[in-house]
């Protein structure tokens, strides 16, 4: 889901399946979708860049219920 709220046009990067975290303490987020890395979150740049909000954001896919199928490991 976009968000469209004129007050606030920057997605929330945490969100998205393309974001990711780098072990670069200097450029610290990143995106795969549109390949780079940044010390402020990807949406930030990307509408600093275009002036438009981030057409790339896909909401990360949530996990199956812990209770289906017996994936999980046993303690």
């Amino acid at each position: 889901m976009k968000k469209t709220n004129s007050d606030n046009p920057h997605i929330d990067c945490f969100q998205c399946e393309h974001f990711f975290v780098t072990w670069d303490a200097n450029q610290p987020r990143g995106c795969k979708a549109f390949g780079f890395k940044t010390k402020q979150l990807p949406s930030v740049v990307v509408f600093e860049s275009s002036g438009q909000p981030c057409m790339k954001f896909s909401p990360k896919r949530r996990p199956p219920p812990s209770g289906s199928g017996g994936n999980g490991w046993i303690a």
